[in-house]
């Protein structure tokens, strides 16, 4: 099976698991169970109190339930601010994460050249990753502060435990964060360029045969005594004693 083939199916299956992790992500929002609290009061009554990121339920063995919001939204704590902000970003960037990765798959053929592909499905894989980030850092926040009111034993209001919403908030991020890191590595490797270059390296001489040919003497010749003479003995006797030695003379086309 070809290179091409394996990262296809491998981008399709992250693609399917991102999805899915952006499904449940996005089913926790509206889902009242964030915490749940049940309360006794008698022994055919009991009171069931759960709340989530946006208001607070309370329903009896009955039947009979009843939502409220909550009142005052600057009344809030912090906390509760900034994970509905998480939360609402974890789904948004979640959805421009799968409009990339759709747009940039080799299955889809959508986009251009291959390597426009991989940079496409890299910027999905890192929104995905955004995404996952997101959502987890609201469910952790959320349980952990849950947690440690539940524990605390100077805290005198009603305590509450860890609802289905969160469990399944956990479940949708690691969905988001484990196909967004296999998008991101495989499409980064294809699309982004190396840090080492990969150019042809340089010749170890530039001496071609060419120049080695020009700059040697012919094997049959006799040697040549190519430096400056001892002392000066003009011109024409150096040109004589050259010519009577060898017994011809050099000239510039006979090295070529």
């Amino acid at each position: 099976m070809k290179y091409r083939t394996v990262v296809m199916y491998m981008e399709i299956g992250c693609f399917v698991s991102c999805l899915c992790g952006w499904i449940l992500v996005c089913s926790t929002l509206p889902t009242e169970y964030w915490t749940f609290s049940e309360v006794g009061s008698i022994v055919l009554t009991t009171s069931n109190y759960y709340s989530n990121l946006w208001m607070d339920c309370i329903s009896d063995t009955t039947g009979v339930s009843d939502c409220k919001y909550y009142p005052s939204m600057l009344a809030l704590p912090a906390y509760l601010h900034a994970c509905r902000a998480l939360a609402v970003c974890a789904v948004i960037t979640g959805f421009f994460g799968g409009v990339l990765t759709l747009i940039g798959m080799k299955c889809t053929k959508i986009g251009g050249s291959e390597i426009a592909n991989a940079r496409v499905t890299f910027s999905g894989g890192i929104t995905y990753l955004v995404s996952g980030f997101c959502g987890m850092i609201t469910y952790t926040w959320w349980a952990s502060r849950v947690i440690s009111e539940f524990l605390d034993p100077n805290f005198r209001a009603q305590k509450f435990e860890l609802g289905a919403a969160v469990f399944i908030g956990w479940g949708g991020s690691i969905l988001l964060l484990s196909g967004g890191t296999v998008l991101t590595f495989f499409s980064g490797k294809e699309g982004l360029p190396s840090s080492s270059p990969k150019g042809p390296r340089r010749p170890a001489t530039y001496a071609s045969a060419r120049t080695r040919r020009t700059y040697m003497l012919p094997g049959t010749t006799s040697r040549v005594t190519l430096g400056p003479p001892l002392f000066y003995e003009g011109r024409k006797s150096r040109a004589t004693r050259t010519t009577t030695r060898t017994g011809r003379t050099f000239s510039r086309d006979t090295f070529v």
